[in-house]
């Protein structure tokens, strides 16, 4: 009965010595919510248009033939017996280049880089208005149909993300991501963006830390990746399931010889 005793203790023992090498980490965010000032968060945030975007713009008018020219579309085809005829179609987007234009039917060449939706529209709706009668007040809609984010790493579904509100936080972000595994590292967790030069930075936020509502990073923009890093316990498991045999073999021989020791001695 001792011996059984013995062994337990043993692997009692070396279970917890195993489990002591991967540290505690906190897991709730936002944990100083109550000692946080967020004056500094009353902003509404409007995602700017930035190189390679996709725009989707329409102009609606009382009249429709004084829109027409305005809004270019992708004409479908489709077989009628032996001859093709064209249906409606989508409206067809424009692609932002590196310098931040657009060319737009009539007008041409429009500088919208670094523009909020709002700020195109008012500019578009002025750019056209001299082509249309006096009596019309043209209102233009714009959208963004390339806006996503990307989330990496810890996470229960990692992957990239469709914002169609053009207007995401970071975590909204991990929320669409499945929130962060128990092995996600809160406090350092990476953001990496790029800007309209193409200038790459890489930022660590802390989700522990309510202060991430004040922070610029906290609304992400177009095209962010998040990664979410593991930590040690996750790390010190992928090691052991590297050598699973090897720590199965060794564990096998230290109890044999264990109870050898013990046997003789007793």
């Amino acid at each position: 009965m001792k011996k059984f005793q013995f062994l337990n203790f043993l692997i009692l023992s070396a279970a917890l010595l195993l489990s002591s090498c991967g540290t505690v980490k906190n897991v709730a965010y936002l944990q100083n919510s109550d000692s946080i000032n967020f004056d500094n968060s009353r902003f509404l945030y409007d995602a700017r248009i930035m190189p390679k975007d996709q725009l989707t713009i329409s102009v609606n008018t009382t009249t429709s033939e004084a829109s027409i020219p305005f809004n270019l579309l992708l004409q479908n085809e489709y077989s009628q017996g032996r001859t093709m005829a064209s249906g409606g179609g989508t409206l067809m987007p424009y692609l932002v280049d590196n310098e931040g234009y657009i060319n737009y039917p009539i007008i041409g060449r429009l500088k919208v880089g670094g523009l909020t939706k709002s700020e195109c529209e008012k500019m578009i709706a002025e750019k056209i208005r001299p082509y249309m009668a006096e009596t019309e007040n043209p209102i233009v809609t714009v959208r963004m149909s390339s806006y996503s984010v990307s989330v990496l790493g810890e996470v229960a579904r990692p992957g990239s993300f469709q914002v169609s509100r053009e207007k995401i936080t970071i975590l909204e972000a991990l929320a669409q991501a499945g929130d962060l595994t128990i092995y996600g590292v809160r406090d350092k967790v990476k953001l990496i963006r790029e800007d309209a030069t193409g200038k790459k930075q890489i930022v660590t936020l802390n989700l522990n830390d309510a202060n991430i509502v004040n922070s610029p990073y906290y609304y992400l923009q177009q095209n962010d990746v998040v990664y979410v890093e593991p930590n040690n316990v996750k790390a010190q498991n992928s090691k052991v399931g590297q050598t699973t045999t090897l720590w199965f073999s060794a564990t096998s021989i230290l109890i044999s010889l264990t109870s050898l020791l013990y046997n003789i001695l007793k």
